[in-house]
């Protein structure tokens, strides 16, 4: 019986089918991949939402040039949220930092008001703060964030190991740690024997798309 979720990000509605055909339990769904994702296109997450069976959660991200957002990419992330929530998605990806890397505590806070009931899980920004544990500790404190999208601020779950296993151990029973970075049907298993932990995410976690 498997024992986690695995969840697979993709920015098509064709890998997105795929992935759940290929056993995927959840969808992070976005667009530009290549950009590390971006907000998706709201028709194509309509068209998956009646297409599939298993959840569905959205990146919140209008630009790749930073995490540090303006007024105006503030008022477009608000937007972006209220438009998928109103079709009923289950949970939103986002993340913010400040100038100084650190966690925007204000900003995140108005985005999850505007999101909840959804699901809000905090993405692999944190990966870019100082200190990641740290950011990840803070995080855990807020009530409102249900969960934290990392690889333990390396390039993939392997480097960050010992880091993740530091999150997962502080991590409360309801919070959602989602280890991500370089996951594959081929180290998933090496991976979850360390670590214990209850949700993975990749781009390639059920194989080629």
């Amino acid at each position: 019986m498997q024992e986690f979720i695995k969840e697979v990000c993709v920015d098509n509605t064709k890998d997105a089918l795929r992935a759940t055909y290929l056993g995927a339990n959840r969808i992070e769904y976005c667009s530009k991949l290549n950009e590390e994702g971006l907000t998706p296109d709201l028709k194509e997450v309509k068209y998956l939402l009646k297409n599939t069976c298993i959840p569905i959660r959205i990146m919140i991200r209008p630009h790749s040039k930073s995490f540090n957002y303006s007024e105006k990419d503030t008022s477009i992330i608000l937007r972006d949220i209220l438009n998928f929530k109103k079709i009923g998605v289950d949970g939103i990806v986002i993340g913010c930092l400040n100038q100084y890397r650190e966690i925007d505590l204000k900003k995140i806070n108005l985005f999850v008001k505007n999101a909840k009931p959804l699901k809000v899980i905090f993405h692999k920004a944190i990966d870019s703060t100082k200190d990641p544990l740290k950011s990840f500790k803070n995080l855990v404190k807020n009530s409102n964030i249900d969960g934290v999208l990392t690889s333990g601020g390396f390039s993939s779950a392997e480097e960050g190991i010992e880091v993740l296993k530091k999150m997962v151990a502080c991590s409360p029973t309801n919070f959602e740690l989602i280890i991500a970075g370089k996951i594959t049907p081929n180290n998933l298993n090496k991976i979850n024997q360390k670590l214990s932990a209850k949700f993975y995410h990749g781009k390639k976690i059920v194989g080629e798309l």
